[in-house]
């Protein structure tokens, strides 16, 4: 066998992920020499396994949902049949349509050079493959992460499934049973039960642990009330069975049951893909979570290398990815100070209703600030587009500590898109008022920011100070 073809780069990617591709697109557009590696599909998790399928197959079970709510519009709509190998066909039409912007073509037309192959370290500065070893100035791993499959007594004896396969399962679930209460674990849950489904979630603790907790109760409650079983507090302790017949036998407050299902989803969380890189020879220490990075983004035992999004153990988020890649390319090329903190994470779980979030939550900014802390809030069956589309459930909370906003949660439909309003204020560092400072659109969603930001300042604005003074104002001529 021929010896490797020897490549130099500015650049060595390995990883064809959200936050590699940015990276290597940015650097090839200052006109750097790039190599880039991915031995899957260009696009990573997000665009074949994550984000992109999953809000498909959501927007799916929305339009199956719509007709069960049509009679309260005055609506009379016959039931939805889904079709799943239909819905398969829409999905895989989304990935289609996007797959462009991320594809192999593109990247050598910004003059990379793409490299379906494994990448793995074979000294500090030198990454090889099957046929090629590239001798670059800079590395980055950005290998993204894959689901985290527990040593739960006979799972490993079981058919399940994941986010990497549920998209594509070849038979629609009687009844899917999911372990893990999480963003994924509930989004995938309630579309499912959408689409037909009878589905049960396991969760350990308490479903949407991170978010807020009256938020994450609303969306639960909602998704309960759509048919999902959902307990919370209950651990999966053994599996047993085969294909369409799988039990789960869990642990709860009541002692154990056993739960009875066709498929098993498996969505307890993600852990970085780091195997098969040789990060002992690249000297690139690491734990579980990923590469031991500074908030720069640095190898801390080799400065040559860089992580990028769930490589870097931090937020597992494709944005997050994006902005890693941002912060890699300001830093590496343009020496600027940028950093991984630099800016508040947001996070949307899209549920119906949607969680959204950034920032502290209240118990977090509680438990760091005591009792400084301050919310204000607006309820969305206050809100007069909300009233009007019939979606009321939920409320936009801002968390203020000495008056600034150190968070925000915000639960009902639209509630991703709403909270950018206060994820532009939050990174810019603009003061509350910002947020009652302009014109907002009548009628839309996103005013119950503006009226929560307003709601804080109705003490002062109203109170007995402010009538005493314009009292005595009313005197001046």
């Amino acid at each position: 066998m021929a010896d490797p073809k020897l490549l130099k780069a500015d650049l060595c990617v390995i990883g064809g992920g959200s936050g590699g591709l940015s990276a290597a697109a940015g650097a090839a557009m200052l006109g750097l020499k790039v190599v880039l590696f991915e031995k899957h599909e260009m696009g990573g998790d997000c665009l074949n396994y994550g984000c992109v399928p999953s809000k498909a197959l959501l927007s799916a079970a929305k339009a199956a949902h719509a007709p069960r709510e049509a009679a309260r519009y005055g609506v009379n709509a016959p039931p939805a049949t889904p079709d799943w190998t239909g819905v398969k066909a829409y999905v895989r039409k989304t990935i289609e349509t996007i797959a462009p912007v991320d594809s192999q073509e593109r990247f050598e037309g910004l003059g990379c050079t793409v490299i379906r192959e494994a990448a793995r370290f074979d000294s500090k500065d030198t990454v090889v493959s099957a046929s090629v070893r590239v001798k670059a100035r800079r590395i980055i791993v950005a290998t993204g992460s894959q689901a985290f499959i527990p040593p739960i007594p006979g799972l490993a004896d079981v058919p399940y499934l994941t986010n990497e396969t549920i998209f594509s399962m070849p038979d629609f679930p009687q009844h899917l049973i999911v372990l893990g209460g999480g963003p994924i674990g509930l989004e995938l849950a309630q579309a499912f039960g959408r689409l037909g489904a009878q589905v049960t979630v396991i969760e350990m603790g308490r479903a949407l642990a991170r978010a807020d907790a009256g938020h994450a109760a609303l969306a639960v409650e909602a998704i309960r009330k759509e048919g999902v079983t959902i307990l919370e507090g209950y651990k999966a302790a053994r599996l047993s069975g085969g294909p369409g017949a799988i039990t789960v036998h869990a642990e709860g407050p009541d002692g154990e049951t056993a739960l009875h299902g066709s498929h098993l989803l498996v969505a307890l969380g993600r852990r970085a893909v780091l195997g098969g890189l040789d990060l002992e020879k690249g000297g690139v220490a690491f734990t579980p979570a990923g590469v031991t990075v500074g908030d720069n983004l640095r190898s801390r035992s080799n400065p040559r290398v860089w992580a990028l999004g769930d490589a870097a153990g931090r937020e597992q988020f494709t944005h997050v990815a994006g902005w890693h890649a941002s912060v890699f390319i300001r830093r590496a090329f343009f020496k600027q100070g940028s950093t991984a903190a630099s800016l508040p994470v947001p996070a949307v779980t899209y549920t119906s209703p949607e969680i959204a979030q950034i920032g502290l939550t209240e118990a977090e900014a509680r438990k760091t600030f005591g009792d400084a802390v301050k919310t204000t809030a607006f309820p969305f069956h206050e809100n007069d587009r909300a009233i009007a589309e019939g979606k009321t459930l939920g409320e936009a909370k801002l968390v203020l500590h000495k008056g600034k906003l150190v968070g925000a949660s915000i639960a009902g439909d639209g509630a991703g898109d709403i909270l950018q309003l206060v994820s532009l204020a939050m990174s810019n560092g603009m003061k509350l008022t910002a947020l009652t400072n302009f014109i907002s659109p009548y009628p839309t969603r996103a005013e119950v920011v503006k009226r929560a930001a307003s709601a804080y300042f109705t003490p002062s604005v109203f109170g007995k100070p402010a009538r005493t003074l314009v009292s005595l104002l009313q005197r001046i001529p």
